[in-house]
C-alpha cells in the first residue's frame, strides 16, 4: 500500500485527479497521523475528522475531479480565519463559540480547488505573539520540542513541518507567516498587499495582514499561492538574472542578528551569485525610528481586534498591548507614518531587485507559558528573535521565508526574500534555485520512516 504522508501537495493532487488514490484514504491516513504525533506537537486547536472524511467523499465524486489543483489534498486553517460550521477562536476564552455560516474566501478558494480542511491550528491570544500558546492550546516546533513553533501561525507551521499536512493556511501582520517558518523550516510568501484577499480580523491591521501558505517546497507554495491569488504562479523555463542586495543588520536599533543566521544569509549569497544573479552588500536606509512605528502599529492592531471583547477573559498581556495601542489608533489609522516608510524605501528598491535578509536574528524562544508571562517580557523576546519581519508588512510588500541551513542543535535555519509590490513571481524563482542548489529537509524527523522526497539538511557551515 502506498503511504501519502510526507508527499508533496502536488504529488497527492496528481494521484488522486488520476484515480491511483481516493481523496478518502489519503485524508484518513493524515487524520491518523493527526491522532498518533500531535499530542506532541500541538498544532490543532480542533480536528474535524468526521467532516474531513465527508468532504473527502464529495471531492471523489465531483465531475470536475480531473482538473482540479487540490483534489484530495488535507489541509489546515490558522484558527482566525473562519471554516463554515465551526467557531473561530483566535486563541482567546473570550471570543465566541459560535459556528461560522460561511467559510472565509480563502477557505472557500481552497475547497473549491478540491482541497480537505482536516483541523483549525492554534493561534497565541488574537494572533498577537511570535510564539504559540494560550488557554486553547500550545504549539510546539516539530525540529525541537522544547522550543516555540513561532506565531502567530504557529499551529499551521508545526502541522506542515510534522508532516500532519502536506500545507497550510496562515497569515502575516507582523511576520506572522514567516516566523513560524523560518523557526519549522519551511518555505511561505506573504503576499503584497491585494494579491490575496485578507479579511482578518477588524480591518487587516490596518491593511497590514495577509493570507498566504504554508509549505514544503517551493512548487507547493506556487501551486497554493495560485489557488488564493486566483493566478497562476508558474515557473519560468529561463529564470531571470536579478540585482540582489544582501543585508545582516537588523532593521530594529540595538538588535542584534547571531551568527548562524548572518552565516546563512553569506552562503545563500553565494549559491545566488554562483547561480548568475548580481550580489552585493547593500543595507536599506531603515528610519531610527522603525522600532517605534512597528511598535505602535502592532499594538494599535490589538486595540482594534480587542474592541468588544470581555477584557477579564483576556491574558494580562493581550490587555495591556490592547491599552498600549489604543493611544496609537487614530495616528495608525491615517496611513502617513507607512507611506514615508515606503517613500523612504522606494529609491533602494528602484537600484535593486531583491534584498537578502536572515529570517530571524535568532532562534525561537523556549515553550514555556508566555501568555501566563507579563507583555514587556513578551516583546522583548519578540523583538529581539524577529527584527527582519516588521518592516515588509509596515510597507505591504512581498517577502519570503526559505529555508536554508541548520542551527548548532539542528533545527532549520532560514533566510528572508523581499521584492518591490508584484514581484511574488521573481521571488519565487529565486527561492526555486535555493530550494535546488540547496536543499532543505522537508519535515521534521519524528519517526524513523524515511518520508518521499525528504533529503539530509545542508548545514550552515
Amino acid at each position: 500500500m502506498t503511504s501519502w504522508i510526507g508527499r508533496t501537495a502536488a504529488e497527492i493532487a496528481a494521484a488522486v485527479r488520476e484515480k491511483r488514490a481516493t481523496p478518502r484514504e489519503v485524508v484518513a491516513e493524515h487524520l491518523a497521523r493527526i491522532e498518533r504525533l500531535d499530542g506532541r506537537i500541538g498544532a490543532f486547536r480542533k480536528v474535524l475528522a468526521e467532516s474531513a472524511l465527508a468532504a473527502a467523499d464529495e471531492v471523489a465524486a465531483r465531475s470536475d475531479l480531473a482538473e482540479l489543483p487540490l483534489a484530495g489534498v488535507p489541509v489546515a486553517v490558522k484558527d482566525n480565519l473562519a471554516v463554515r460550521g465551526e467557531s473561530t477562536r483566535i486563541g482567546s476564552a473570550a471570543t465566541p463559540d459560535t459556528p461560522a455560516d460561511d467559510d472565509h474566501v480563502t477557505v472557500a478558494r481552497l475547497r473549491a480547488a478540491g482541497a480537505v480542511v482536516v483541523g483549525l491550528t492554534n493561534v497565541p491570544e488574537l494572533c498577537i505573539f511570535g510564539t504559540t500558546e494560550g488557554v486553547l492550546g500550545t504549539s510546539r516546533n516539530p525540529w525541537d520540542t522544547s522550543r516555540t513553533a513561532g506565531g502567530s501561525s504557529g499551529g499551521s507551521a508545526a502541522a506542515v513541518a510534522a508532516g500532519l499536512v502536506p500545507v497550510a493556511l496562515g497569515n502575516d501582520g507582523m511576520g506572522s507567516l514567516r516566523i513560524p517558518a523560518a523557526n519549522c523550516g519551511l518555505v511561505t510568501l506573504k503576499p503584497g498587499h491585494g494579491l490575496v484577499p485578507a479579511g482578518i480580523g477588524n480591518g487587516d491591521w490596518f491593511g497590514m495582514s495577509e493570507n498566504g501558505p504554508l509549505a514544503t517546497t517551493v512548487e507547493d507554495l506556487r501551486l497554493v499561492l495560485s489557488v488564493l491569488a486566483q493566478e497562476e504562479f508558474v515557473r519560468r523555463e529561463e529564470p531571470a538574472t536579478r540585482r540582489i542586495a544582501v543585508s545582516l543588520r537588523s532593521p530594529l536599533a540595538g538588535v542584534a542578528v547571531t551568527k548562524p543566521y548572518t552565516t546563512a544569509v553569506r552562503e545563500a549569497a553565494g549559491v545566488l551569485a554562483g547561480a548568475g544573479h548580481q550580489v552585493r552588500t547593500a543595507n536599506p536606509p531603515y528610519p531610527l525610528s522603525l522600532g517605534v512605528t512597528a511598535l505602535q502599529h502592532w499594538t494599535a492592531g490589538t486595540a482594534v481586534d480587542a474592541e468588544g471583547l470581555d477584557l477579564a477573559r483576556l491574558a494580562r498581556r493581550t490587555r495591556v498591548h490592547a491599552a498600549v495601542g489604543r493611544r496609537f489608533v487614530r495616528g495608525v489609522r491615517t496611513g502617513d507614518q507607512r507611506e514615508r516608510l515606503r517613500r523612504r524605501l522606494i529609491p533602494f528598491f528602484t537600484e535593486h531587485d531583491v534584498l537578502l535578509t536572515p529570517a530571524l536574528a535568532r532562534r525561537s524562544p523556549r515553550s514555556v507559558p508566555w501568555h501566563e508571562r507579563g507583555w514587556l517580557p513578551n516583546v522583548l523576546a519578540n523583538t529581539n528573535y524577529s527584527p527582519m519581519t516588521p518592516p515588509w508588512n509596515l510597507t505591504g510588500w512581498p517577502a519570503m521565508s526559505v529555508p536554508f541551513g541548520t542551527l548548532p542543535s539542528g533545527a532549520p535555519c532560514a533566510v528572508q526574500l523581499v521584492g518591490r509590490p508584484g514581484t511574488e513571481a521573481d521571488l519565487l524563482e529565486l527561492a526555486g534555485q535555493l530550494e535546488e542548489l540547496h536543499p532543505w529537509q522537508r519535515t521534521a524527523p519524528l519517526d524513523q520512516r524515511t518520508r518521499p522526497g525528504s533529503v539530509s539538511p545542508a548545514p550552515c557551515t
